[in-house]
């Protein structure tokens, strides 16, 4: 039988600082892919001159769409049996490419496979960068297995897998891949594994990080309660605890300074937020040093508060506009 051939999709939009990097890492796989798909998103930097320099096809977007609508447009390009989704500010490992298609090809018929990005960062970041990268790596090395939610900044998906669970709504700005998967799921068992790995560069100022928290957070409810359930792998009770843990924490804050004695209130919360995911803080410990610990546990709680916050925004939203109750129901084209 014929290997498969695998359509590399890349969407770009102002990635000027990561591109060359990114397309370089597809170039040196072990398993050569078919083809690489840039799709620009409406870039305004020269993130699409960078990328014509590369053996790539480059595809432009005629208005910004978002990711979902990048990633549709690649599919639409791709010739390939399998499509391996990389995002612009990552780099894939040279035997990303060759672990997916092992992987797809064996006999647990896996519809898609999900990387897990290294803990080393793309580039030197500073202590928020620092926070993002070991929890965005913890949160993924911990929960692989099978998984019912996708990770389409580093994820191959056969051809046939994404067809039946059809295109990405690019109505869904930031919650796209969520929706994406869920319908995916329905039909075939995905894998999250780190043998498909790489590095990546996320978000390095805490006011942004803590918007997009929030953000995510308000646009996941209509999901959640349309679906009924949290999603397999990184979804724990102890991670949903945790969040309404550091929303206590905080609002106990201001009653502690007029009067002390809550701060033993405060103290046990705070405990508790800790305890019900110590694992993470185990590990960020044997990977930086006892300071560090303490701002990522600070960084964290104001994340977890700032999700909480979201969530609750959500909820009145959803008792308030017919709109927003539906909005994972409508079809993209």
């Amino acid at each position: 039988m014929d290997e498969p051939k695998v359509s590399v999709v890349v969407p770009m939009y102002n990635d000027s600082r990561t591109i060359d990097l990114c397309l370089a890492s597809v170039s040196t796989q072990t398993y050569p892919a078919h083809e690489i798909i840039v799709v620009d998103d409406a870039s305004t930097d020269d993130s699409a001159v960078r990328a014509a320099r590369h053996s790539c096809t480059l595809v432009r977007a005629e208005r910004n769409g978002g990711p979902g609508a990048a990633r549709n447009l690649g599919v639409r390009h791709a010739k390939g049996d399998i499509v391996f989704f990389i995002d612009a500010d990552m780099i894939m490992y040279p035997d990303a490419i060759g672990n997916a298609v092992t992987l797809l090809s064996g006999p647990r018929g896996y519809g898609a496979v999900f990387g897990v990005p290294d803990k080393v960062p793309l580039f030197v970041e500073g202590p928020v960068g620092q926070y993002r990268i070991l929890q965005y790596h913890y949160w993924r090395v911990s929960a692989q297995g099978e998984v019912s939610g996708g990770f389409y900044a580093l994820g191959a998906v056969t051809r046939a897998a994404f067809d039946a669970a059809g295109w990405f709504n690019p109505a869904l700005r930031q919650t796209e891949e969520i929706d994406h998967a869920e319908r995916l799921s329905r039909r075939y068992p995905m894998l999250l594994t780190a043998r498909v790995s790489g590095r990546l560069s996320d978000e390095s100022h805490l006011i942004p990080l803590l918007r997009k928290a929030f953000r995510r957070a308000r646009l996941r409810v209509p999901f959640y309660l349309r679906r009924g359930r949290a999603m397999q792998g990184m979804e724990t009770g102890g991670r949903a605890a945790a969040a309404v843990l550091a929303l206590l924490t905080m609002l106990s804050l201001p009653a502690a300074v007029g009067y002390p004695p809550v701060l033993v209130g405060t103290a046990l919360l705070l405990a508790a937020f800790v305890a019900v995911d110590a694992g993470q803080y185990a590990f960020v410990r044997r990977e930086r040093s006892w300071p560090f610990l303490v701002f990522f546990t600070t960084v964290h709680l104001l994340v977890n508060a700032t999700v909480s916050g979201g969530l609750a925004v959500g909820v009145l939203t959803w008792l308030t506009s017919r709109q927003f109750r539906h909005m994972y129901e409508r079809t993209a084209p």
